[in-house]
């Protein structure tokens, strides 16, 4: 018999609704998880009294027979969002002792939804990385193994925390961030579902900035079904947010059985890399098949400016992290610098700069100022800009032929061994976002399903990417191939 917190947030809300457990009970049963899984490094803080303080008000709310989804849910929550009067460092240490007054948008509407607040996961700092091991609290650690290894393996990044805690079943769903894959990179990772939504439908107030045009919050789950009952759940328009998109939210969990007869399914021929390995390719065609024998009509299609989207980005997203960054002073909160004899306010912010980010968010601040710097503005950020609307165009034009969704592979490998990759070039790691970075620069939605294991007995995942604000149909595809491919593998438990 499965103990409570390796059920899916769809099974725990049944067994809530027919009172086989108490909220209190599938709370307890995750705590208890978290507290025998300190080798995986997944939580930098947890939140028990919090936690069982609103499962308990949960049950109540349970047995008066008017609860949502949510209600009574255990959820882990990504570093970057700011949790009210509960630590938020964004992996780094210069928010050292930062406890926001403040709540999330997001965050605060699962609290509305009934769901229960764990803690607090490990991240890449300030959500600049592919691995989580660019975080201040050390590196988060992947609960999946190579056949016959016992080294440890990047989780992904940067939301490669909450990912991974979902994957060990520490948690039934976690918030993440996706500004160039952050979400769909730790899924396929790890054997979980990764949604990426359309750029204004989930609020940005309260998540600390990285790149503010790409950033957006969405849920890591077990399951596609879980994914649509979390997305509902924390979607809607904010007035506190200007890039918050006033649509309405629809019941997604509603699509997820509509299937995908009929629908127009396009395989991007650029996405077919030359170095690609072939158990990408495979698993890229047979996710094709599935649909296809489902009744999809699976068309090629073109990107044409695609092989300008990895470019784009680390010129985009570097130079709005150097503005958004900015504000980090060492004066108003956070980690200080210690000054010496006669030094003044300059040299305060220089070395608590120098101190308080680590060497990853450095690189991309000078990187981001340097392309917005007088004489390189134009031949560098403005340029990017116009390539961003020449990608969006590409999308716009195939979705107006009738395209409804693209299948595409959501990482270029399985997971990677922890330190592997992009010590001596850092341009090796960026690699690992080439299926991911064009979503968020059209700020389309997207999503990454578990559909097979390499020859290694490591997970690997496709994307389905959709039309905007059409969260609903990517999902029905998503279900679709999570249905075909019928992936149940779960990491051996090597860390208990």
């Amino acid at each position: 018999m499965r103990e409570l917190n390796q059920l899916s947030i769809s099974e725990a809300r049944d067994g809530l609704r027919s009172r086989e457990f108490s909220a209190v009970e599938l709370a307890n049963s995750c705590l208890a998880a978290v507290d025998n899984a300190a080798e995986l490094n997944l939580f930098c803080e947890t939140t028990a009294e919090l936690a069982l303080d609103a499962a308990r008000m949960a049950d109540v709310r349970i047995s008066s027979g008017d609860a949502p989804s949510m209600c009574g849910i255990p959820v882990g929550i990504k570093d970057l969002f700011c949790t009210a009067g509960v630590s938020t460092q964004a992996a780094s240490k210069i928010l050292q002792g930062f406890k926001p007054e403040y709540e999330s948008t997001v965050t605060a509407r699962l609290t509305d939804a009934g769901a229960t607040m764990l803690g607090k996961l490990n991240m890449d700092e300030f959500a600049m990385g592919s691995s989580t091991e660019h975080s201040v609290y050390g590196p988060a650690v992947n609960p999946w193994r190579a056949k016959g290894c016992d080294r440890k393996r990047s989780p992904g990044g940067s939301s490669g925390g909450s990912a991974a805690a979902v994957a060990a079943d520490l948690c039934l769903g976690a918030l993440g961030t996706d500004t160039g894959g952050s979400i769909r990179q730790p899924a396929a990772f790890t054997g979980t579902v990764g949604v990426k939504p359309t750029y204004g439908r989930c609020s940005r107030w309260g998540i600390i900035a990285f790149a503010s045009s790409l950033d957006q919050a969405g849920p890591l789950t077990k399951s596609v079904r879980d994914a649509a009952i979390m997305l509902e759940a924390i979607s809607g328009h904010d007035p506190k947010d200007s890039t918050s998109a006033n649509h309405e939210v629809p019941n997604f969990e509603s699509f997820l059985e509509r299937g995908v007869a009929g629908k127009k399914i396009g395989i991007p021929r650029e996405f077919r890399l030359d170095a690609m390995p072939s158990e990408i390719e495979t698993l890229w065609s047979d996710g094709a098949k599935m649909l296809r024998s489902q009744g999809a009509e699976i068309v090629d299609v073109s990107l044409p400016h695609t092989k300008y989207a990895l470019p784009a980005y680390y010129v985009i997203a570097p130079a709005e992290a150097s503005s958004n960054l900015a504000r980090y002073d060492g004066v108003r909160y956070g980690y200080r610098a210690r000054l010496r004899d006669g030094e003044g306010i300059v040299e305060l912010y220089k070395r608590t700069r120098a101190e308080g980010f680590g060497q990853e968010v450095k690189r991309r601040v000078m990187i981001g100022t340097y392309v917005l710097s007088q004489g390189f503005y134009e031949a560098y950020y403005r340029r990017a800009q116009k390539v961003r609307s020449l990608i969006k165009r590409d999308f716009e034009k195939i979705f107006a032929e009738g395209v409804e969704a693209l299948l595409t592979p959501a990482t270029p490998s399985s997971a990677f061994e922890i330190g592997s990759v992009g010590k001596s070039d850092p341009v090796e790691m960026y690699l690992n976002d080439v299926f991911t970075v064009t979503v968020n620069l059209a700020g389309l939605p997207g999503i990454s399903v578990p559909a097979g294991l390499d020859r290694q007995g490591l997970p690997l995942g496709l994307q389905i990417i959709g039309r905007p604000w059409d969260e609903g149909e990517m999902l029905a595809c998503a279900y679709a191939i999570e249905d075909a491919a019928g992936f149940s593998a779960k990491p051996d438990r090597w860390w208990i």
